[in-house]
């Protein structure tokens, strides 16, 4: 009887293998290239070390640096080094938790009374890491008795790691070990130390022991960490071109929005400039639904806590949301709306449907509140009050692949619109080995995702496929897009839910007379109104493409002898849909040029003697200089004409 196991790779090729087998085994016969460069694996769906043997028929993926998951390998790597760092630096420090985050790693660690981390030490803690890193010492996971784990914290006295292991099963706990150290560890680790060629501890920050702020602050230390040298110093150059293009500083600078202690954290405030630019985005996506035959509603910011009970969200958010609002009735509760689908499900069942209805689109521009730690709050990006361009798609079986197409050509629309043209579509399907997380039976489970993989499959684009990442009621398409200094965001989601209709019993009467439950899809193109315009912001560094500018064009008087006429030019101008302002301060015209080029402004229209008696004007452009002159007409046509373009 052959003691071989097939390997099965994600191009769908298989190979046979003795039982024992390890990922790096297998890395060496599809070539050394790749064995040299591999950092760890997945088998069957969970993260291993290549040093793991596989006993029994498995699928296999490899990871390297350019991979999400060879990158989080490398950063959880690093991170015990960094721990192994800090504790022979500081003797007596307490180890916590070193997670990989998603650009480096970092260590929360509790110090010795009177000692502190400071600016100052970082390049003393860099050099010993990489003295640690040079002894290209190997990762190894061991399995630890619940009592052995607990004997060992509790006599080094730290009381950090003894709740986190009183808190896991016996049979479950395992440490790492390297060189001298060890750290209670899940796993999924490079090979060894010496894979790690440059380190940067990037900053010291407080944090509360476990995200609580009635426990212990403790000391979080950030890192990254690089293969090579070269690719530090290629990050650090990003990092100082990212800082320019803080959506923070931009928004600011531009005026678009502000955030105040006695609104609330999390809470932005739009102002003028930054209301009419979302009211431009909400037009443009609105006219495109309209046009695809979605209906507008409009639903509370609160509901009753039933009917997140009935969703679901409240036993998988609950804890983690504002808590409910009682009212003076006994036993009344409602919760800030954290999600618009539930309300979409009331509005779609309130009068009987029949399958000649189907599909029924329901869109909103709804506003939703989570709550979201303090330490968690980032600008736009995470926010605790937010509007998410929602909307529903109700249909039959056999609509559900038609209907998921037509939304991926919705998105990649509104990603062409606005710039955004090296982006994956990454399918997220659920966790193979750990359904606890989902509603829902497999039955329904399999037909969403295999709507999900035949819908992309119509159209060309590039895909990665993510098992774990989908929502606890449907796998869903998140559209990741790189920016313009490459770094990786999601934005748009489309998910299929055949959910959600069993639990509030939706029901359309079919062409045999009988009751069905529709399927239902989630969709939101820009994903969050706030985080959407934070992304773009930083994408395109404050310049908007021209149709979503807040001013198209500034009218420069070169003095106040031109201010009516410059007013006059302002109001031709809005009577052709074109934005744009009068510059009427008392200033030089090269200062005038100057403010408006830092404003971002596309175009700026100088009016002076000589323009006043041609009847043109003398266009420049931000960033590019003088465009030659224009009549009213002519630049009116050219404006349009380039919208047009960039829309179409």
């Amino acid at each position: 009887m052959s003691n071989n196991i097939i390997i099965t790779l994600p191009d769908g090729a298989k190979r046979e293998y003795a039982a024992g087998v390890t990922p790096m085994d297998v890395a060496m016969t599809i070539s050394e290239g790749l064995a040299r460069n591999v950092l760890s694996a997945k088998v069957n769906g969970k993260t291993v070390e290549v040093s793991t043997p596989i006993t029994a028929h498995a699928h296999l993926t490899l990871f390297t640096w350019n991979d999400k998951e060879g990158k989080t390998a490398f950063w959880h790597s690093s991170a015990h080094v960094l721990a192994q760092t800090l504790e022979h630096l500081y003797p007596g420090v307490k180890l916590t938790i070193g997670p990989a985050i998603e650009n480096g790693f970092y260590y929360d660690v509790d110090l010795p009374a009177g000692k502190v981390i400071s600016d100052n030490d970082f390049p003393v803690i860099e050099q010993k890491f990489l003295e640690f890193a040079r002894e290209k010492a190997e990762f190894s996971m061991k399995p630890v008795s619940k009592d052995d784990a607990l004997k060992l914290y509790k006599d080094a006295g730290n009381e950090f790691k003894v709740e986190l292991i009183e808190n896991l099963t016996d049979g479950d706990i395992t440490f790492c070990d390297h060189s001298n150290f060890t750290d209670l560890c899940r796993g999924g680790h490079i090979p060894n130390t010496g894979f790690i060629k440059a380190i940067k501890i990037m900053n010291v920050a407080g944090a509360y022991w476990r995200g609580d702020e009635k426990k212990k602050q403790l000391t979080r230390v950030y890192g990254i960490s690089f293969p090579k040298d070269k690719d530090l110093k290629e990050y650090l150059v990003l990092l100082e071109e990212a800082k320019k293009r803080d959506h923070r500083k931009l928004g600011k600078e531009l005026e678009l929005f502000t955030f105040s202690q006695k609104v609330g954290q999390g809470l932005p405030l739009w102002l003028p400039k930054g209301a009419a630019l979302r009211r431009r985005l909400e037009n443009f996506l609105q006219k495109q639904q309209v046009e695809a035959g979605y209906e507008m509603v409009i639903t509370p910011h609160i509901g009753s806590k039933e009917l997140y009970i009935t969703s679901g969200h409240y036993a998988k958010y609950g804890k983690d949301s504002f808590q409910p609002i009682c009212t003076p009735a006994e036993g009344e509760e409602f919760l800030l709306k954290p999600m618009n689908c539930p309300h979409h499900c009331e509005i779609y069942k309130f009068k009987p449907r029949s399958y000649k209805d189907l599909p029924v689109r329901l869109a909103e521009f709804g506003t939703v509140y989570r709550y979201e730690q303090s330490g968690e709050l980032h600008g736009l990006t995470r926010v605790r009050g937010f509007t998410q361009d929602d909307a529903h798609i109700f249909c039959r079986p056999d609509q559900v692949k038609e209907e998921f197409v037509k939304v991926i050509d919705l998105v990649l629309y509104v990603l062409n619109a606005l710039h955004f043209n090296d982006f994956t579509a990454q399918i997220s399907l659920r966790d193979p080995s750990d359904k606890e997380k989902y509603i829902g039976s497999d039955e329904n489970w399999a037909k969403a995702e295999a709507a999900i993989v035949e819908a992309v499959g119509e159209r060309d684009i590039k895909t990665v496929t993510e098992y774990g990442e989908a929502a606890f009621y449907g796998p869903k398409l998140d559209f990741m897009v790189k920016d313009a200094i490459g770094r990786s965001w999601q934005l748009g989601t489309i998910q299929v839910d055949y959910n959600l209709p069993d639990r509030f019993e939706l029901e359309y009467v079919g062409s045999d007379n009988a009751k069905h439950r529709p399927v239902m899809i989630h969709r939101a193109p820009f994903g969050s109104m706030e985080r959407f315009v934070a992304v773009l912001l930083e994408h395109c560094a404050g310049k908007f493409p021209l149709w979503l500018t807040p001013e198209q064009a500034v009218v420069l008087p070169i003095s106040d002898k031109y201010n009516e006429d410059a007013k006059q030019v302002l109001r031709l101008l809005n009577n052709h849909d074109i934005r744009g302002l009068v510059d009427e301060r008392s200033e030089k015209i090269g200062k005038k040029i100057r403010d408006a080029e830092l404003r971002k402004v596309p175009y700026m229209l100088i009016l002076g003697e000589q323009e006043a008696k041609s009847g043109k004007l003398s266009v420049r452009k931000q960033g590019e200089g003088d465009l030659g002159s224009f009549t009213i007409e002519e630049f009116a046509t050219f404006i349009n004409e380039a919208i047009a373009a960039d829309l179409n």
